[in-house]
């Protein structure tokens, strides 16, 4: 590892790329030096490309108030030979998504992304750092699919599954047969505030488009396994959910039902997450949780305005364990969307590759 790492955010004005802005201020490891968008948003200050649509409850950081916002996609690269790496979170049509990612990582500049469009990549790695660290060997097969020496492409998970899988986890060894997860998800998973969705006020939507296809499929990727240079699903667990919009402004909420082939007893459960930990905990990343899983013994935790912010909202909140009628258990979970679910984790991803030496 270097002392210092320098960063581009593509798609630096929404809100995700603003979240990277706010955890990347004062990192131990990286400084922003590049920050990219649209070619509406090309050759102006961030501080007047962003303007309005700043929805992060801190400050711009002065040190990119005044930064010249570069061309994402016509920039690729003069962005690739001023830094070490990217995140990125564009909002653009998958196919396009797809094309600028592989083209920055042709361009021998990793990419850490947040998007959706690599995620069903055969050889891009979709890494939950605690749960499947290991899935980051697939890089080595995906560099030489595209024929480059350090760019490669590492996709995050969609941030509603990030809630439960985490809880799920530890559990694997006793045979998980099958889920049932209706997750409650905060209006920042669609990229707005209260103010710029009035309509969401006292309100309730029982559809996001395509969220329950990802809840279902991608948790299979990440309990998956390499195989001949590709990352092959796992066969098991059944997984069926439901996702809806909820007037919460963070924080994702799942009611999770688990039935398992060889039945644990709660105790054991209980023990299974206060002792879960995974490298990045064992590596002491700088946005590792010391204490991944948090378990509630009270019957109304846990709540997302007491809990979403745990360990800078990297840690993963769970309550309500109790046996069900038709599944073996059901319990409730919780976690931050726009720091575990989204930006955070991606940011943790970063730091689990760069210990393991992907971005030297």
């Amino acid at each position: 590892m270097k002392n210092n790492y320098k960063v581009g955010i593509i798609g630096a004005t929404g809100m995700v790329g603003q979240r990277f802005i706010t955890l990347l201020h004062n990192h131990p490891w990286y400084t922003i030096t590049v920050l990219a968008a649209s070619s509406r948003s090309a050759g102006k200050k961030y501080e007047d490309a962003v303007g309005a649509k700043w929805a992060m409850k801190e400050e711009i950081p002065g040190s990119v108030k005044d930064m010249v916002v570069m061309d994402a996609g016509a920039d690729i690269e003069k962005i690739a030979s001023q830094v070490d790496f990217v995140f990125c979170a564009v909002d653009m049509k998958k196919d396009e998504i797809r094309a600028l990612e592989e083209a920055y990582a042709k361009a021998e500049c990793p990419v850490v992304s947040n998007n959706s469009a690599h995620r069903h990549t055969p050889d891009v790695p979709m890494i939950i750092p605690e749960i499947n660290a290991d899935h980051a060997q697939i890089i080595e097969s995906q560099k030489k699919r595209l024929g480059t020496k350090r760019g490669f492409i590492s996709v995050k998970s969609n941030c509603s599954l990030q809630s439960y899988v985490p809880a799920i986890h530890p559990l694997m060894k006793y045979g998980v047969t099958k889920v049932l997860a209706t997750t409650y998800q905060a209006i920042s998973g669609a990229g707005k505030t209260f103010q710029s969705w009035p309509e969401m006020v006292d309100n309730l939507i029982p559809f996001i488009g395509g969220e329950e296809e990802k809840s279902e499929i991608e948790p299979l990727k990440i309990w998956g396994h390499i195989e001949d240079g590709k990352i092959v699903d796992a066969a098991v667990p059944s997984i069926t959910t439901q996702c809806l919009r909820v007037p919460v402004s963070d924080g994702h909420t799942a009611a999770v039902f688990v039935s398992f082939k060889d039945k644990p007893t709660i105790e054991q459960i209980k023990k299974d997450w206060a002792e879960f930990a995974g490298e990045p905990q064992k590596l002491n990343l700088p946005h590792a949780p010391k204490q991944f899983l948090h378990y509630f013994e009270e019957d109304n935790q846990p709540q997302i305005a007491s809990a979403r912010e745990l360990e800078g909202g990297m840690a993963v909140s769970v309550g309500r364990l109790r046996e069900d009628t038709q599944y073996d258990y059901k319990f409730v979970c919780m976690s931050h969307n726009t720091l575990r679910g989204a930006a955070g984790g991606a940011v943790l991803m970063a730091e689990l590759l760069t210990a393991k030496g992907f971005m030297d």
